[in-house]
């Protein structure tokens, strides 16, 4: 098996497609192969850029990305790119909308598409994005571009995930601002208006220098806002001169180093947490375990606070 791992591994490290799409489904399924693999292929991760793009549904999030790939693909870049989509109410599986709305990606042999469903996570990633982003580290991709899966204003996950987080508005969305404001409009390094050919681009843009203007960040780093066409590629490489600029703030402000040990430490957390949940219900709940404790709490006999702290200890 160990021979095997390591031979997978290798391919991966290659940039064999079909021995990284099955890695990544393997780290999906949970298998015990996902997660041996998963510590082999870590130590050749870790040199990617990793790029969040968030926004609401409709704000072209697929189409910039697409484009956005292609720039970096000119660039020189080998680019992953991990579409969260919503979860299929009968199977299960990623609806695959934003792979298909991809498809002038599909020929090139630089570029690794892969879409997933968020499987009930909230923060508009998959439960397994962390590891999926690793295995795309490992097979060469300089740049990896995360699509979250556009729910709304809980989507903060993925500034714990990427490098830089990239928000997107449109114009004649309703009050924009002030629905998004009270959560990723915080986590925002950069703001781009897409379909700015649109009436109200200047008003939204108005508006998100208002709302900087009464806040200061404490790295000092002062978004910029943009203005793009997806569709007809305009501003993508103004977009994309941005994302390299705070790149090396980042990097001279020791932000980026800061940022990635946060993000460790929270993976790290989040990982414990499961593990130890998982050791409860193997430990303490099996086959109907939980039931007597349930009646219990029903009744008012006992309080839920209680019970966890004995199933705990």
């Amino acid at each position: 098996m160990a021979d095997s791992l390591e031979a997978w591994a290798e391919r991966i490290a290659a940039g064999d497609r079909r021995a990284l799409s099955r890695a990544i489904s393997a780290v999906e399924s949970r298998e015990d192969a996902g997660t041996a693999l998963l510590k082999i292929l870590f130590g050749k991760a870790g040199s990617s850029y990793v790029i969040g793009i968030t926004g609401s549904p409709g704000s072209g999030k697929s189409t910039l990305v697409e484009k956005l790939a292609l720039a970096y693909r000119r660039a020189g870049s080998r680019v992953g790119v991990l579409a969260v989509d919503p979860t299929s109410p009968f199977s299960g599986g990623a609806i695959l909308g934003d792979r298909i709305r991809m498809q002038s990606l599909s020929g090139d042999e630089g570029v690794f598409i892969r879409s997933m469903a968020t499987r009930g996570q909230l923060g508009g990633l998959a439960p397994t994005a962390h590891d999926v982003v690793t295995i795309l580290e490992a097979a060469g991709c300089q740049v990896v571009l995360v699509e979250t899966v556009g729910v709304g204003q809980d989507e903060v996950e993925v500034a714990r995930l990427a490098d830089v987080t990239v928000l997107l508005l449109v114009p004649g969305m309703g009050d924009d601002v002030q629905t998004f404001k009270a959560g990723v409009m915080e986590i925002a390094d950069l703001f781009v208006i897409n379909k700015a050919d649109r009436p109200g681009a200047d008003r939204v843009e108005q508006e998100i220098t208002s709302m900087l203007s009464m806040a200061t960040r404490n790295d000092l780093w002062r978004p910029p806002i943009l203005k793009t066409v997806a569709t007809a590629g305009e501003g993508i490489g103004a977009l994309r001169e941005a994302i390299e600029r705070f790149r090396g703030f980042a990097q001279a402000n020791a932000l980026e180093q800061t940022r990635r040990r946060e993000k460790w430490r929270a993976r790290l957390l989040a990982m414990l947490r499961q593990r130890l949940f998982e050791k409860a219900l193997a430990e303490r709940l099996r086959n109907g375990a939980i039931e007597p404790y349930l009646d219990q709490v029903l009744e008012h006999l006992r309080d839920p606070h209680s019970v966890v702290e004995e199933l705990i200890g």
